[in-house]
């Protein structure tokens, strides 16, 4: 047998603990409508009443407004299609606070400018689709145009940072230094400057790829002659000189001669940039991978012995 039992509207606030204005507010907008009036004009309710206004609840509390609720209780959208829709959009709320978290946090430690914090704010909160634009415009205006390392071009390709959801402040503080780096014009010339010598000495016949050995090879002779505390320009670093030119002079069948070394020299000063080195080591910082160590003092000083022994 059906319940006809009719609520007056304080009953049906104290059965849903939702104030008595709020039930008012919910009749009066036709969202859940009087069942009948008692003989002094008293909105009356029934229990199909109030099990609406209990779906309404649960619903206000999960977020959902009241334009999509009277459309599921005009059953134009089902529960489980609005449940679907709002859960999207909360996974873009969430990531989008906690983004402005890892920003905050950043500003905090870093003690950031207003206009450091506006600009760290734009860039972390660009899609995974426009920090790519990014990245590969700077790659197209540095490598476009010439004959470069495909090697390289490619490695370049396919790194890509990759800010994740719940980024570390750390994270948002080298997405935003690359995202400088790759837009200060100085860098892009003389990252271009690097590509065209490159270019120039792949039309000269050097169309070996990236030599992975021979920065090994300079790793580990001057790493230890740093680790002696060996001067660059000091007669002991005669033989770690003469040891990678020969290792060059191998790899490039060249004879190791000073025309080998000078051409080393110039291959040096054009190609190791530290910004470069940077560059990998904030990729690496955003996208969780092992940050390489840095081989900017071991260049330096192999350049500067190369150049002492001219």
């Amino acid at each position: 047998m059906e319940d006809d039992t009719l609520y007056t509207i304080g009953a049906l606030a104290r059965r849903t603990g939702l104030t008595v204005k709020t039930i008012r507010f919910y009749s009066d907008a036709g969202i859940v409508p009087s069942t009948d009036r008692s003989p002094a004009g008293y909105r009356l309710y029934d229990l199909r009443a109030l099990a609406r206004l209990d779906l309404v609840r649960t619903l206000r509390d999960l977020g959902v407004d009241l334009a999509v609720i009277r459309r599921v209780l005009d059953r134009e959208v089902t529960v489980p299609e609005v449940a679907a829709a709002h859960a999207d959009a909360l996974d873009v709320q969430i990531r989008t606070l906690r983004l402005r978290r890892a920003v905050l946090r950043a500003v905090a430690e870093r003690g950031s400018t207003p206009e450091e914090m506006d600009l760290m704010h734009k860039l972390a909160k660009l899609s995974d689709d426009a920090r790519r634009r990014l990245v590969n415009d700077f790659i197209d205006d540095t490598f476009g145009g010439l004959d470069a390392n495909p090697d390289l071009v490619a490695m370049m390709r396919s790194a890509m940072p990759d800010l994740p959801d719940d980024p570390a402040p750390d994270q948002v503080e080298a997405w935003v230094e690359l995202a400088e780096l790759t837009q200060d014009p100085d860098f892009r010339s003389a990252v271009r400057r690097m590509a065209e010598h490159q270019a120039a000495e792949r039309a000269q016949g050097d169309t070996t790829g990236l030599h992975h050995e021979l920065t090994e090879a300079v790793r580990e002779q001057v790493g230890q002659a740093l680790a002696a505390g060996i001067s660059p320009t000091s007669a002991e670093a005669a033989p770690v000189v003469d040891t990678l030119t020969a290792r060059y002079a191998q790899v490039f069948g060249r004879a190791d001669d000073a025309d080998l070394r000078r051409w080393l020299l110039t291959r040096l000063e054009v190609g190791n940039d530290p910004r470069t080195e940077r560059y990998w080591q904030l990729l690496a910082v955003i996208n969780g991978w092992p940050v390489p160590p840095t081989l900017t003092p071991v260049f330096a000083w192999f350049t500067e012995a190369l150049r002492a022994g001219r």
